[in-house]
């Protein structure tokens, strides 16, 4: 039997919708993590439906760190203006711009990093690869390539205030909590240094 306080525990670390959570803690036979799993599983599958919707509201969102020597600016688009008046909604813009502020990301997504950047990034990497057997070569400068544009990718990045989440881990969820597509638009960091 699942109770409504387990619910309410749910949806309070969630921010999903009580029906939601219910259906997923039935779903998980009452086990709290399982709960969490199939709920972020959801979330991934609710974006990919919504992934053609049309954005015409959203914020511009800002973080300023303290002493205030860097901060960023985001764009964070939504369908609706009652979406982009939520409470919930500018706090992820916030979290989001907080991010940017202190990891530097220069691209949003992998598509966004330019050929001359790869192909920069290749060249030094070329060298580190030299005295690899040549029949590794290839996987391991890819290796490395991955590696070094992950951190530089926004939605790739770990969430700073919970590793275990990506940034398009975020706007997963924050599409189906809000039941809009979500996206990021552009994004600007500025520091003082």
């Amino acid at each position: 039997m699942i109770t409504t306080e387990q619910i309410k525990d749910l949806r309070d670390r969630t921010g999903i919708s009580i029906m939601q959570c219910k259906k997923a803690l039935e779903e998980a036979g009452g086990d709290m993590e399982k709960a969490i799993i199939l709920l972020s599983k959801k979330s991934k599958q609710i974006a990919e439906k919504k992934s053609d919707r049309t954005l015409g509201s959203g914020v511009i969102q800002s973080y300023i760190h303290a002493g205030g020597s860097a901060g960023a600016l985001i764009e964070l688009f939504c369908e609706t203006d009652f979406v982009a008046k939520n409470e919930d909604f500018k706090a992820l813009g916030y979290d989001i711009a907080m991010q940017v502020t202190a990891t530097a990301p220069l691209f949003l997504k992998r598509e966004d990093i330019s050929e001359e950047a790869v192909d920069k990034a290749k060249e030094v990497f070329q060298k580190e690869v030299e005295d690899k057997p040549e029949e590794m070569r290839d996987k391991i400068l890819e290796g490395k390539l991955d590696a070094h544009f992950k951190d530089k990718v926004l939605l790739e990045q770990e969430f700073i205030k919970d590793p275990s989440k990506k940034i398009s881990t975020l706007i997963e969820e924050g599409t189906q909590k809000f039941g809009e597509k979500i996206e990021i638009g552009k994004f600007v960091r500025f520091s003082i240094n």
